[in-house]
């Protein structure tokens, strides 16, 4: 069961910038979202642009624009419930992850089987990497997260 509070602010990546990146990597317009989530382009707009939202989005909404972005909806409703001043509380609490480990996990999913082994070799020699800089400066090794 999902239940909103206004007073504890949620930890989230801006809905402007998530919805902004997604536009800017794949050279989306508002209306190109608009069509892929069946949603109107003046919404799109609005979700994009606004500093504040005046209410939390329906979830129709979360759900068309995160089918036009591409995305998971959950990201998307961490973001919309921080832009309009809302915290969400579950009874059963989802891991709170990055937005952007969300997206990326989702992306992975769509990918080939020969591209995700590709993506695996290129994760592995960037933890490698990470680890061998950690043991260059003193460090315990691994990679460090960066944020």
């Amino acid at each position: 069961m999902l239940c909103l509070r206004w007073d504890v602010p949620v930890v989230s990546s801006s809905l402007r910038e998530l919805i902004r990146s997604r536009l800017d990597r794949f050279g989306w317009s508002y209306g190109d979202v608009a069509r892929r989530g069946g949603i109107s382009r003046s919404t799109v707009h609005h979700l994009a642009t606004a500093a504040r939202l005046a209410r939390m989005p329906q979830e129709a909404t979360l759900e068309g624009l995160a089918r036009g972005l591409g995305v998971p909806v959950e990201p998307l409703r961490r973001a919309a419930a921080d832009a309009a001043g809302v915290s969400l509380y579950y009874e059963s609490v989802p891991e709170q992850a990055d937005p952007e480990v969300e997206i990326l996990i989702a992306s992975v999913c769509r990918l080939s089987a020969a591209d995700r082994r590709h993506v695996a070799v290129l994760v592995e020699s960037l933890l490698t990497a990470g680890a061998e800089e950690g043991a260059e400066a003193g460090g315990e090794g691994g990679a460090e997260e960066t944020g």
